[in-house]
């Protein structure tokens, strides 16, 4: 009796974090990657330490087990922007760490610039593509990304200067888009130009660093990252992506000979991308770097080393899936038997990158 009793309370407690988290998220469950599977419990100590438990009804971070934030980031959601937080990893690691709310733009999985990629295997590259045009960055077989791009192409030059304004995802049957506001006049840092859009609905999340949204299946998670202009996007078990609106500033413009309109700033996306798994025959801009047998062809020890395939990876839309090497979304699921297309968990190391943007040496990550 008295063990039978033991269970049921622990279940109760279970189904009562459940609902804390659901309840914070607005709707849906408070899903997400196995990493964000948690509930927050008061702060503790003279040093407001939040702890956390973590809520995976199996492995070795199983509930009931709590995690506590290190001293030196002591919360998941600190007032300072600027100041590390608490990251909770309820999955294999079992741990807490300090990480930048805002991801930077120079590990792997990273999109910024105009645009500068840094590929699953460390090799910074750019990719042109074209002004007012669609591009898959990834194409696997149970997730599917495009960008459109904006640009501007300045009396004389052969190639547009482009930039990520929109991202279209289609995961779990739903589109996501997540893009930056079109045609800015003017950058204000109190004005959000956030805009997201779920299965062709139009949705806005609260400007506060404590504002979470759900989709009512849990499948994809938004979690503010900053008041305003940047976001962390969850699809749940497969891929988290910082995204962060920003300008081109009057420096940049006159550095880069941009000539820009005075009229528009091009507020476009700064990203960064953490997948949790891909199959083997991922492809895209992106995501061929990921695969176990790619040799990137991009010419090394230059200032601007160009990946091309514009005609391998330009789609007729930004939800579209026709980019003629797009893998054939939806045709494998991760639960299937074929053991070369089915997912594969991803253990990247962390990145080690030098060098500066402005620099004529590019950047290089190294495994």
């Amino acid at each position: 009796m008295g063990k039978a009793f033991v269970a049921f309370g622990i279940s109760l407690i279970y189904m009562v974090c459940v609902l804390c988290v659901r309840n914070v998220a607005g709707n849906g469950s408070g899903g997400g990657a196995a990493v964000t599977f948690f509930s927050k419990l008061a702060s503790s100590g003279s040093l407001s330490r939040e702890s956390i438990v973590c809520l995976n009804r199996k492995g070795n971070c199983a509930f009931p087990k709590k995690l506590q934030c290190p001293i030196e980031c002591p919360q998941r959601k600190p007032k300072d922007e600027k100041t590390k937080a608490c990251f909770a990893d309820c999955g294999p690691k079992c741990e807490t760490s300090c990480r930048d709310r805002v991801r930077g733009c120079n590990g792997y999985g990273s999109i910024c610039y105009d645009p500068r990629f840094v590929g699953g295997d460390g090799v910074m590259f750019y990719f042109h593509g074209a002004r007012d045009d669609n591009f898959c960055l990834v194409s696997d077989t149970n997730l599917h990304i495009n960008a459109h791009m904006i640009g501007t192409r300045p009396p004389g030059r052969k190639r547009d200067f482009t930039w990520l304004q929109t991202l279209g995802i289609l995961f779990s049957s739903h589109k996501l888009t997540v893009g930056a506001t079109s045609n800015v006049p003017a950058w204000d840092d109190a004005v959000d130009h956030l805009n997201f859009t779920f299965d062709g609905r139009a949705f806005a999340i609260r400007e506060t660093q404590e504002a979470l949204w759900t989709s009512p299946d849990g499948a994809v998670t938004i979690e503010r990252t900053a008041q305003r202009n940047s976001a962390m996007v969850r699809l749940k078990g497969t891929a988290e992506i910082s995204v962060r609106v920003v300008p081109i500033t009057p420096q940049e413009d006159r550095i880069h000979n941009y000539q820009l309109p005075p009229d528009d700033c091009f507020a476009h996306l700064d990203l960064r991308f953490d997948f949790l798994v891909l199959s083997d025959i991922v492809d895209g801009v992106l995501g061929q770097t990921y695969r176990p047998d790619f040799v990137n062809p991009v010419k090394r020890g230059v200032p601007m080393p160009i990946m091309g395939g514009e005609d391998r990876y330009r789609t007729s839309s930004l939800l579209s899936t026709d980019c003629r090497s797009c893998t054939a979304f939806g045709s494998h699921r991760i639960s299937n038997n074929n053991n070369n297309n089915r997912g594969t968990a991803l253990k990247m190391p962390a990145s080690i990158c030098s060098g500066n943007f402005e620099s004529q040496g590019g950047i290089v990550c190294r495994k």
